[in-house]
């Protein structure tokens, strides 16, 4: 399947995981840009933000996890991150810490919040649809990750 059928084929948790992959490149660039100059409490939110990007790209791209050298625990854990629910909580989790950094000053943070409340609404639609979860082939789902090992 290529990623324009992917695309097309009205699967939200498709679009949630695309979604997600830009808010790694998001999360890691907002992340960097507001630790320079900015008060102590933003450079905090910023360092979240940051660490959210790496967290994220083991969630959406489940090849890493067999490729890059990670603890058993951790493995675990993002494992656990299977179900369209439990995506569109963590993404949900993510998103309000970075609202809630706008309480202190309106930063680009706020482009974080938003692409990651958009990955939990398409999250949480694919479960209120009866979607399964379908990983993205182009991201290393559905026995991609079988044919490397």
């Amino acid at each position: 399947m290529t990623l324009s059928e992917e695309l097309k084929s009205r699967n939200f948790s498709i679009y949630g995981q695309w979604t997600g992959v830009l808010c790694i490149f998001i999360c890691f660039a907002v992340g960097i840009a507001n630790i320079i100059l900015q008060p102590i409490l933003i450079i905090a939110f910023s360092i979240v933000c940051l660490c959210s990007s790496f967290i994220i790209i083991f969630i959406e791209i489940p090849l890493l996890l067999r490729i890059c050298p990670t603890s058993s625990k951790f493995d675990s854990i993002i494992r656990r991150v299977t179900t369209n629910y439990m995506r569109a909580g963590v993404y949900l989790a993510m998103s309000a810490v970075q609202w809630a950094s706008l309480a202190k000053a309106i930063t680009s943070l706020i482009a974080a919040a938003i692409l990651l409340l958009l990955a939990a609404i398409f999250y949480a639609l694919a479960g209120l649809k009866g979607q399964g979860f379908v990983g993205s082939k182009t991201l290393g789902g559905q026995g991609v990750a079988q044919m490397i090992v």
